[in-house]
């Protein structure tokens, strides 16, 4: 039996999504790689993340960013580099355009500051290909997919 959109992400998450709306983006397997989210879960409470990186494979990769220090040095980059200064600002414009019921730019981001999150970052430059900022953070993933498909 074929699993659903939802189910399949539920398996990669390890639970329930909240807030699923679609997924955004699939991996060379088909499988969901990004999900939409709605503005506000199934209880009314704001879910700030738009894009959502449910890739295990992808998940890892960034973890793995995140622990050698990557917020901090991606924050650094953005606000020493005015390409990704600007690259940031035009996203999190985006980011409200797209979803004007919060707002909050990429990953919720309410104001400038530490990116907080490179999987929220990743997610939207996958999912609104043209991000600069964060393809450069998905430049630094090793392999992007893996070799083989990691939902079963």
């Amino acid at each position: 039996m074929e699993l659903d959109d939802r189910a399949l992400v539920a398996r990669q998450l390890g639970r329930e999504p909240r807030a699923f709306r679609r997924v955004a983006v699939r991996c060379p397997f088909g499988r969901p790689a990004v999900t939409e989210q709605a503005p506000f879960d199934e209880d009314g409470k704001p879910f700030p993340t738009q894009f959502y990186v449910t890739c295990r494979h992808l998940v890892a990769a960034i973890s793995r960013l995140e622990a050698e220090g990557g917020v901090e040095r991606w924050t650094r980059a953005a606000s020493a580099d005015a390409r990704l200064a600007r690259s940031l600002r035009d996203a999190d414009a985006e980011q409200r355009g797209i979803r004007p019921e919060l707002d909050a730019g990429i990953g919720g981001a309410t104001r400038g500051g530490s990116l907080k999150c490179l999987h929220a970052h990743a997610a939207f430059a996958l999912a609104r290909p043209g991000y600069e900022l964060g393809d450069r953070i998905l430049a630094e993933v090793p392999a992007l997919w893996p070799d083989s498909c990691c939902t079963h």
